[in-house]
């Protein structure tokens, strides 16, 4: 056999070898998880239980993008990709950092001073309470008559314009169990809203951040949902 026949089967083989070098699988789905990681600051923007509601996401792409380095290590005569892992491992890695820090900031940060922070799943009572007959947990119908922060959407329904909005119904979430049938409604997934002085809302899906002096009307209990137990007059609103 010649030499430039040795020289070409050497040719051969070596674009063979190359030609056979897969794509790790795993460095594409740890680059897209990473990409998807984004997420995690704007679900931030909205509540820091939200932030961490979106976190297995950059969790699983750092699993998977190390996974995939590993692998791309250990034989690296069948896989490429270790750039594209290695990019998914960094956007993973830095939005799961950087969401969560962003969820924290605005968790510290958004009550006004003199406001206490509640939430609709505190305004409902427990088991042992509703078995008891207690309708309105005795921690919220102690802070009757003071300011108050919460956190809700306006439900569409209860407004008449778009703009300059002075009262609406702040509910729970956005999902069917709130923008659905006003009689399903629960009395703690929503409150009443009234926007004193000035203060005016526009409308938008996103959540509120409101404010105000929280009224409880226990005696509505018996008048079914589409009477408010819980009302606020509000001062505060972003």
């Amino acid at each position: 056999m010649s030499t430039a026949t040795l020289e070409m089967d050497t040719i051969d083989s070596a674009d063979e070898a190359l030609q056979y070098r897969a794509l790790h699988t795993g460095a594409i789905l740890g680059l897209v998880l990473g990409v998807l990681s984004v997420f995690m600051v704007v679900a931030a923007a909205n509540s820091l239980q939200s932030c961490l509601l979106v976190a297995p996401i950059p969790v699983l792409g750092m699993a998977i993008s190390l996974r995939s380095l590993a692998r791309i290590r250990r034989e690296p005569e069948l896989y490429t990709g270790r750039q594209l892992a290695t990019l998914g491992l960094v956007l993973s890695l830095v939005f799961l950092i950087g969401g969560v820090s962003y969820g924290g900031y605005i968790y510290l940060t958004e009550v006004p001073e003199g406001y206490t922070r509640i939430s609709f799943n505190t305004m409902r009572p427990d088991e042992i309470q509703e078995r008891g007959g207690v309708k309105v947990p005795p921690e919220i119908t102690a802070l009757d008559g003071k300011k108050v922060f919460i956190k809700g959407y306006i439900r569409p329904d209860s407004i008449t314009v778009s703009r300059g909005i002075d009262r609406f119904l702040l509910v729970r979430d956005n999902n069917q169990c709130c923008f659905g049938d006003i009689s399903t409604i629960k009395y703690y997934d929503q409150i009443d809203v009234d926007m004193v002085g000035s203060r005016r809302v526009d409308y938008e899906q996103g959540v509120f951040r409101i404010g105000g002096v929280l009224h409880v009307h226990p005696e509505n209990l018996a008048l079914g949902p589409t009477k408010p137990v819980f009302s606020l007059e509000a001062d505060h609103a972003n």
